[in-house]
């Protein structure tokens, strides 16, 4: 008999759902029907999971640096031999999938500490958690960028890879309040020649030959 796919499970459905309902309405606006009506299943399916919208909104910030960190483990950017390539490739890819409509592209967990950073610490640590683990996968490159480049600076390799986070998290919210995802291209535009010029203003076209 040929093996058949599991169909997502209920909790499976719910979290999916929270990524989209989120995204879109923001962790305020989002309610218990609401969720459970993105996701197909009843109420006594989402209370037998998870005890709470809090609970879920903390379970979906893992579920979404499990997902997203699946996608930046693969994508193509590792693959320049220069760590300062590997950077601002990073850089460039994250501009290359600011793809879809707004919500599409735009960050769960910034979406939600945005909202809950003073009112609900256990959402606001599980943001933290995603956001800040992010940019610390960014630090070995900008470290071994540092010591190829002949880089001795006031700032380090931590700071700079949570700036990236900033200006990314930035560049959403100016994507929101204008509705224009270009606003967004933009400041990551800026945030690739600010990163060239801190490490002497060579662009990777020289560097190359």
């Amino acid at each position: 008999m040929a093996n058949v796919a599991a169909k997502p499970d209920a909790k499976a459905k719910l979290l999916d759902a929270a990524l989209t309902v989120i995204r879109t309405q923001g962790y305020s606006a989002t309610t218990v029907d609401d969720l459970c009506k993105a996701a197909g299943v009843t109420k006594g399916a989402f209370f037998h999971h998870f005890a709470s919208k809090q609970d879920l909104a903390v379970a979906a910030a893992n579920y979404w640096t499990e997902m997203t960190g699946g996608l930046f483990e693969t994508a193509p950017f590792h693959d320049p031999a220069d760590p300062l390539d590997r950077v601002l490739a990073y850089i460039a890819f994250r501009k290359a999938i600011l793809q879809g409509n707004i919500p599409d592209f735009t960050c769960l967990v910034g979406t939600m500490v945005q909202e809950t950073y003073d009112t609900n610490p256990t959402i606001r640590d599980a943001c933290w958690a995603s956001i800040s683990g992010h940019a610390d996968t960014l630090v070995p490159d900008i470290e071994a960028a540092m010591r190829e480049h002949g880089i001795d600076a006031d700032w380090s390799a931590s700071s700079l890879a949570l700036h990236t986070q900033a200006v990314i998290q930035g560049a959403f919210i100016l994507a929101k309040a204008s509705g224009r995802a270009d606003l967004a291209s933009d400041s990551l535009d800026h945030l690739y020649r600010y990163v060239e010029q801190l490490f002497g203003n060579e662009t990777v076209s020289n560097r190359k030959g």
